[in-house]
């Protein structure tokens, strides 16, 4: 099977402040398979570290006011194209995050509070039938 994994949860230190999400269940779980790491904001051209971002109103925008959201969404595109050049079977994502939010994202406010949402990347591969799970249901 072929999964592609936000790179962070597989020990990249691509997160916004420079760290990562070492996921010991996540690596468990792709031993055997054929992984493709994916970090959409990098790819988008967002630095690491970078200020962290939200959905507000709409539009992907760091906690001092920056509108980040073209990078947000030119990184997921280009990460989609690598899922379905790839043919990934799958995609286990970082929860919560703008990009990879599956089931939950930041209400905008960068106060923690969590809504039911999608991030951008989450997203665009429902929509082309690439399923994706929540790294925290692994």
């Amino acid at each position: 099977m072929r999964i592609m994994v936000s790179a962070c949860l597989l020990g990249e230190n691509c997160k916004y402040n420079g760290g990562n999400n070492l996921s010991d269940r996540v690596l468990e779980y792709v031993k055997g398979h054929e992984v493709i790491p994916v970090c959409p904001e990098v790819l988008g051209g967002l630095s690491t570290p970078r200020n962290p971002a939200e959905v507000v109103n709409g539009v992907i925008t760091t906690n001092i006011g920056e509108v980040v959201d073209d990078q947000f969404r030119r990184g997921a595109k280009k990460a989609l194209r690598l899922a379905v050049e790839n043919r990934v079977d799958m995609a286990i994502l970082q929860s919560r995050s703008p990009s990879c939010g599956v089931k939950e994202i930041y209400d905008g406010t960068f106060s923690g509070k969590l809504i039911k949402g999608q991030g951008v990347f989450a997203r665009i591969l429902n929509e082309s039938g690439i399923r994706v799970v929540d790294a925290e249901d692994i």
